[in-house]
């Protein structure tokens, strides 16, 4: 019997797998496409020039790397990658155990969909490509776990990364599967996405029109935040905690968080990834892990291989492969459906372990604190020697004392930023971190000794330190059960890091109390207090130390609109709070805190000096750690038509974004031509302020440049056009249009006053509005893609004279030799080496009906 590969070349297509219906626009056999596809755009493919080996992790990720950035649509990604891959795999099944069987499939899907992603917005996508590969059985398998990776990358990086290297460990993981000699139960099914920067396209042609979509049962996805590192689990579901004790079970180097999960999902960080894709269109639950090291060079030119160290890759590897081969061995797999029960509490401690049980348990072990600490706190307060002691009064002005120190505390970490980021420093602590803990968490500490300070000499004036000490612990106490109290309730899972600082404070109290009545607060007290303290310390600090290495890197590139200062003041203040809780006893132990006090207002003091000099630059070139500016340069042309189809207006220039909060500030000196005399006015009139905007993300940067320059004249110009209007039964106006164009455009619309978007032959049919109201379609193809046709409905209550609807559609090229222009290579080569200038050419074209 031959092999799929000897079928075909070493390729099938869907139309070909044994008892697999015709694809929807049935095409040439994958091979004969990469042929064509290569001849036309003037490559040269030759299937037998592969190594006679398989090639190790390192050796697949600098070969996809090497290919260059990968766009959808490109030849790099859709022939040249997706070449490399076919041949590798065909290597790896030559060499593959008998046991197994290994069919491919090279899937060109066709649809749309709407999202809530990023404000709201639909894609559709046309002839994109997936790769993939079904390990299993040599009888078959009747289930499948789903392994996730993406090999395109963003416009001008190499994508290392994002997602390179997990392709790169999906290859070596397949090839160790299929030459071991230990049988599989199910089937392992391996897809090299190809759309995935597309937001989530190709995942979504897989999941929603891939015959073998209907095996999987789970999946895990291999994403990137950062580059190199650990590789978190940041998601996992929805429900079905049985996947989360798989991970527990199988994963070699554990790196999980529940608190990541729900960090994520809250919307705070704005990206998202496959993971919802196979969640809300496939109802499967999963595991999401993520590179989270270095953000700061993901998803520019940085993203190289060899920033990628072998023992993340080896360590990634270890994870993935005994994660799949325990969920591919596993009895649950085959019944999932009856093992969704609820949510579950995970974490790992230090990376050598992790804790898991379902939320419902730590629901009761977060209640049984919470009453261990009412007892405590009840005992005292109903106690006679704690009334005439009158405890309840100063516990609760106590209470008082320390939420007006904490609440002075972050006012005033704000004020420092928010004057910061007036004068223009914002971000100066971006390429060196503990300029923000010299500037805002020493002023976050300075300002709660300092309350506490003030109540020690001017309220506690007869009271012992001791007695002090005891009441201001059972206060941090209180806040922390409120705290968990609160959290439970609203039934989030990561209650447990309250949990644990409130259950192992109160043990270290409860066994150090003896000890403080017959000696006093000596140094014998103090040391088991801070043992006994230790683990909730380290924990915290553990988390603190993952929430920046995520955190940090983003507030780069979180745009014009949030102030990172105040962002990351109030995240450090935070911090402080939850730090200093249970130290806040040893103000009214120690003699004096006046050192202390000066020592931090003298930190905070000349930091604050260097920072509003300008001293700390917020950027580096450095080879060994570059921390970039993002920058967004495109050439467009713009025309713009009235009503009647004549042109209203036509401008040309070069529209520029900065990604994050310092704008052109710092650009300025080197180009002086880009300063505020070129802002970008907003063209009220058009959808998104008339800009060709890639993704719907004009609510997070609204400070643009607009710099004038010549026209561009794309070789292979976009063409839309109105191919009908026509009135419905139902007294709307049906509007037919075609577009053919590079394989990303963006298509916008706006409705007048009295008219009203009501249908369209995009996504479920229901139109999305983005935000602000405007409708926004992404839209991209790959090679060999026919013309675009869609239309709309509008339903118009009242006819008014400048028409019903304006609709515009901006082409991007982001691949060829259309992407660049002179004037587009000029002005980048002046941005200075700190700087990473994506760019490429656009054209623009708004219309009235």
């Amino acid at each position: 019997m031959r092999s799929r590969w000897e079928q075909n070349e070493g390729v099938s297509t869907r139309g070909r797998l044994t008892g697999h219906p015709p694809p929807p626009h049935p095409g040439p056999s994958p091979s004969g496409t990469l042929e064509q596809e290569s001849a036309s755009a003037g490559l040269r493919l030759d299937f037998h020039e592969a190594p006679s080996v398989p090639q190790s992790n390192r050796d697949y990720l600098e070969h996809i790397t090497s290919i260059g950035p990968r766009t959808t649509g490109s030849p790099e990604n859709e022939i040249l990658t997706v070449h490399y891959l076919l041949e590798q795999i065909k290597l790896i099944e030559a060499q593959s155990n008998s046991l197994h069987k290994i069919s491919v499939d090279v899937q060109r899907p066709t649809g749309s969909f709407s999202i809530d992603f990023l404000g709201g917005f639909t894609s559709y996508y046309d002839n994109i490509t997936n790769v993939v590969v079904k390990l299993e059985p040599r009888d078959g398998a009747q289930h499948a776990v789903l392994a996730n990776c993406h090999f395109d990358s963003v416009a001008n990086s190499p994508g290392a990364s994002d997602d390179a290297v997990s392709c790169s460990v999906m290859l070596e993981v397949l090839r160790v599967l299929s030459t071991s000699s230990e049988a599989l139960h199910h089937a392992v099914i391996f897809l090299f996405n190809g759309a995935e920067e597309n937001v989530l396209q190709a995942s979504h042609g897989f999941i929603t029109q891939h015959p073998w979509a209907s095996l999987v049962r789970a999946f895990i996805n291999l994403e990137a935040a950062g580059v190199g590192g650990k590789e978190l689990v940041f998601q996992t579901g929805p429900e079905n905690p049985w996947l989360v004790q798989a991970y527990v079970s199988a994963a070699k180097h554990p790196f999980a968080s529940v608190v990541a999960q729900e960090v994520f999902q809250s919307g705070i960080i704005p990206s998202d990834t496959d993971f919802r894709i196979y969640r809300d269109f496939g109802n499967i639950p999963g595991i999401d892990l993520a590179f989270i090291e270095n953000g700061y060079i993901y998803h520019t030119k940085y993203d190289t291989a060899d920033r990628i160290l072998t023992d993340s890759i080896q360590r990634a590897g270890d994870n993935i492969l005994a994660v799949l081969k325990y969920l591919a061995t596993s009895d649950m797999l085959a019944s999932s459906s009856k093992y969704q029960h609820g949510n579950m509490v995970f974490f790992d401690v230090l990376g050598l372990f992790v804790i898991a049980y379902p939320s419902r348990v730590g629901s009761i072990i977060n209640y049984m604190v919470v009453m261990a600490v009412v007892l405590y706190l009840g005992r005292k307060l109903l106690h006679p020697k704690y009334k005439t002691a009158t405890y309840t009064k100063d516990f609760f002005c106590g209470l008082g004392i320390t939420l007006i120190s904490w609440f002075t505390s972050l006012v005033t970490v704000l004020i420092i930023a928010v004057f910061i980021s007036l004068i223009g420093q914002s971000l100066s602590w971006y390429n060196h971190f503990y300029v923000s803990v010299c500037l805002y968490g020493t002023a976050a500490v300075a300002k709660i000794i300092f309350i506490h300070t003030l109540a020690k000499r001017f309220y506690y004036v007869n009271a012992s330190g001791q007695y002090l000490g005891e009441v201001f612990f059972d206060v941090s106490l209180f806040v922390h059960c409120g705290f968990l109290t609160a959290l439970t309730y609203r039934g989030l899972c990561s209650a447990f890091i309250s949990a644990v600082w409130v259950a192992f404070p109160l043990l270290t109290k409860l066994c150090v109390q003896k000890d403080l009545k017959q000696h006093g607060a000596g140094g014998k007290y103090i040391a088991f207090y801070l043992l006994g303290m230790f683990i909730p310390y380290l924990y915290a600090l553990y988390l603190i130390w993952a929430v920046f290495e995520m955190f940090t890197p983003i507030l780069g590139r979180s745009g014009s609109e949030i102030p990172p200062d105040v962002v990351l003041a109030s995240i450090l203040a935070g911090c402080t709070i939850i730090l200093s809780s249970y130290f806040i006893n040893f103000i009214y132990l120690a003699k004096s805190t006046k050192r202390t006090m000066l020592s931090l207002t003298l930190v905070c003091t000349v930091t604050f000096l260097l920072v509003c000099s300008g001293t700390f630059f917020p950027y580096s070139s450095s080879s060994a750690s570059p921390k970039p500016k993002r920058v967004f340069l495109q050439h467009t042309t713009r025309t713009f038509h009235d009503l009647d189809g004549n042109v209203a207006k036509r401008d040309s220039g070069v529209w520029i974004n900065g990604f994050d909060y310092t704008g052109m500030s710092h650009i300025t000196p080197h180009i002086p031509e880009i300063n505020d005399t070129v802002r970008a006015d907003c063209e009220e009139n058009a959808p998104l302020c008339g800009f060709p905007w890639y993704l719907p993300v004009h609510f997070l940067i609204r400070k643009n440049w607009y710099l004038p320059a010549p026209e561009v004249s794309p070789r292979e110009p976009a063409h839309f056009r109105l191919v009908s209007k026509e009135q419905t039964p139902w007294d709307s106006i049906k509007l037919t249009f075609e577009a053919t164009g590079p394989s990303h455009m963006s298509f916008y619309v706006r409705t007048h006053k009295g008219a009203t978007l009501s249908q369209w032959s995009l996504g479920n049919g229901t139109p999305v509005t983005s935000k602000g109201g405007d409708y926004f379609v992404f839209y991209s193809h790959g090679l060999q893609a026919s013309t675009w046709h869609f239309w709309i409905e509008v339903q118009v209550l009242e006819e008014q004279p400048e028409g019903m609807v304006t609709v515009a559609i901006a082409a991007h090229y982001f691949s060829g030799e259309d992407k660049r222009s002179s004037q587009l290579d000029a002005l980048r080569e002046k941005f200075p080496d700190w700087t990473f200038p994506s760019a490429w050419v656009c054209t623009y074209n708004l219309f009235v009906f």
